[in-house]
């Protein structure tokens, strides 16, 4: 089980910028601790259930409301969101779309008190862990909540991956640009030579030089980082 420890949650507006969005993500890869927002209007539910995760290891923060979870200062922190689907004002399905447009590799587990079949495979289709009727089976919640904090992890590395390769893309001149598009599609050196109307030694130096600013090793290293780009031959 992955240890953690309990805190108090916090309040603000969670910042857009493209600077803090990678500072948080930055502090959340360098802290080992697995951080669960749980959301639960009802208080005592609230409560037992925040001892029930904290017992297992994981840091917990409650909240009574959605709307206090995004206006938290560190909700880009957590790694996994625990709510009840039937929120007071907006509702958990409400929430999911909102933390899917603003914290896309957030993952949350829904709890209900209403077993209604349709709406939790409608939240499950649009990327919920899991959806569990109360009284919430303690075996079933712990292993939801690990899957969200597993999966969440794993997309906040891939989207810290791509915003890196961004930018060191950024970093390119437009003929180098071309050539990565183009070496990466399988053509030779002489291949993108005839293709750009230059020379291969030309070639070269361009390859060299985006294998460089691109921090590649290999060819199959800068393969890898198209694909994660998703580059096509057509720019």
């Amino acid at each position: 089980m992955i240890q953690g420890r309990k805190i108090a949650p916090t309040k603000a507006r969670v910042g857009s910028a493209r600077a803090d969005y990678v500072r948080d993500i930055n502090t959340q890869a360098a802290a080992d601790r697995v951080r669960v927002a749980l959301i639960e209007d009802d208080e005592s539910v609230r409560q037992a259930l925040a001892f029930q995760l904290g017992t297992a290891g994981f840091e917990v923060a409650g909240y009574s409301s959605a709307e206090e979870l995004l206006e938290a200062s560190d909700a880009t922190e957590f790694d996994c969101v625990v709510a009840d689907i039937y929120l007071p004002k907006m509702n958990g399905l409400e929430l999911q779309a909102e933390l899917n447009r603003t914290i896309p590799y957030a993952s949350i587990v829904f709890i209900t008190g209403h077993g209604d079949l349709s709406l939790g495979m409608h939240a499950m289709r649009n990327g919920a862990v899991d959806f569990l009727e109360k009284p919430v089976d303690d075996q079933a919640l712990l292993k939801s909540v690990e899957r969200g904090c597993e999966r969440s992890r794993k997309r906040r590395a891939e989207r810290l991956q791509l915003i890196e390769l961004e930018d060191a893309r950024r970093s390119l001149t437009a003929r180098e640009r071309e050539v990565f598009v183009l070496i990466t599609s399988g053509l030779l050196n002489k291949q993108v030579a005839a293709e750009l109307g230059t020379t291969e030694r030309t070639v070269k130096a361009h390859r060299a030089s985006v294998m460089n600013k691109m921090g590649a090793g290999s060819l199959a290293d800068l393969v890898r980082m198209s694909g994660v780009l998703q580059l096509h031959a057509a720019e």
